[in-house]
């Protein structure tokens, strides 16, 4: 196979760390042990095989070593340092306080909603997409419309036309935006963000931005946060974000919803005080403090590792498995990829692939029915293990009878 192209300004010691293999299996990981079969891999659930960032692990030694964990206060230098992040990486100057800090974006986004929404109202969600958006949505009371993106050929765009048509719908009142795209991998851009904003302001739909996959952008792109594109944007959307993808540590527990708008911001404080989220542990306090304040060069090492592998993908695809597509990504490390030349329904495809390769996969209808046909596999992990599964899915491929 052909090599793939690193970064040229990344140091090539940097990114050797991500070549270590770090054995999973028996640490409660909910990736690597809800797996029944010790020789199967799983790349399904999205968290890396890396360790974290050097600074985030000392953080938390540090504060292990104290002995005493109780109660936890977010101190003002929790603060600095994700407003310093975010005006530094992406111009997007937030205030202190317009944050609210909660235990993860999953139980932000239900919060947000519950906030924004009466039942049986309809939120607009872009598939496919996340599952969890799905779960969200109905346990809050309301109704999913989907406005399903158009694949032109390996590459999504989003339906305008559609979109406008349901947010005219009084019912339809809040989009909730996945922005960098989790499954899909697009980076929206400002126009194509300014446009969701001007459809969905015009017909008084709010927009709650999920940012979580933001600082995981391929080189040649750049996330716009939605919030930061005018007074308009800030006063009619809420933003969710965490440092959890981006540095492994979902365990921790950890994120942050931006809410410019006072009386808005109240509504969500409000709903976070209900569902009892409002609280967060000290690790992820921690962690989050040192990933922005010590580990930037680290994530961008990361980054084009990732980068990287989503080269090797491709290339191991088209030559190994031609008749499967990846689509054309520009962020995260979840590769889409297009089986629907096999004939097969996902599920089938997923349950083959575990029976006849131990390898365990997501099937793209977990994330609506526009993604029938499709499998989302986790490629943030060492080179030898990505290389491996991929072995693996062109063995499970075989077994169906349709290799090329």
């Amino acid at each position: 196979m052909a090599n793939f192209h690193l970064n040229q300004e990344t140091d090539l010691d940097q990114l050797a760390c991500f070549d270590q293999v770090t054995e999973r299996r028996g640490s409660g990981s909910y990736k690597w042990d809800s797996i029944e079969q010790a020789d199967a891999l799983p790349m399904w659930v999205a968290d890396m095989d890396f360790p974290t960032a050097p600074a985030i692990i000392e953080a938390l030694t540090r504060r292990v070593q104290h002995g005493i964990f109780g109660y936890a206060k977010v101190p003002d230098v929790y603060y600095q340092h994700l407003m310093g992040w975010f005006e530094c990486r992406y111009d997007f100057a937030i205030e202190r306080d317009w944050v609210l800090y909660t235990s993860g974006v999953v139980p932000a986004i239900s919060a947000v909603i519950k906030a924004l929404t009466l039942p049986g109202n309809g939120v607009i969600v872009q598939t496919p997409v996340y599952n969890c958006f799905f779960s969200s949505i109905r346990n809050m009371g309301c109704q999913v419309i989907e406005n399903t993106l158009i694949n032109r050929e390996g590459y999504y765009e989003i339906d305008f036309d559609d979109l406008e048509k349901k947010a005219q719908n009084p019912n339809n009142t809040v989009l909730l935006l996945c922005n960098p795209h989790n499954p899909v991998g697009r980076v929206w851009t400002e126009a194509e963000l300014r446009k969701i904003g001007e459809i969905c302001f015009a017909n008084g739909v709010k927009v709650i931005s999920d940012e979580i996959h933001c600082d995981l952008v391929f080189p040649e792109h750049h996330h716009q946060p939605f919030a930061a594109l005018g007074s308009d944007y800030l006063s009619n959307s809420v933003t969710c974000h965490a440092p959890s993808k981006s540095f492994n540590i979902a365990g921790l527990q950890i994120a942050n919803i931006i809410v410019p708008n006072q009386a808005l911001r109240l509504r969500v404080d409000k709903a976070l005080n209900i569902h009892e989220v409002c609280d967060v542990n000290p690790f992820g306090i921690e962690a989050l403090i040192a990933a922005y304040g010590e580990s930037e060069a680290w994530l961008d090492a990361l980054v084009s590792y990732l980068y990287g592998n989503y080269q090797f993908v491709a290339e191991f695809l088209q030559q190994e498995i031609p008749a499967l597509k990846l689509t054309k990504q520009e962020a995260t490390y979840l590769a889409w990829i297009d089986c629907r030349a096999l004939g097969l329904p996902a599920e089938k495809l997923v349950t083959i692939l575990a029976q006849q390769a131990k390898l365990i996969l997501s099937p793209g209808t977990l994330f609506g029915e526009a993604g029938e046909g499709f499998l989302r596999l986790n490629m943030a992990c060492p080179r030898s293990v990505l290389e491996e599964g991929l072995h693996r899915l062109k063995i499970g491929i075989m077994a169906c009878g349709q290799t090329e």
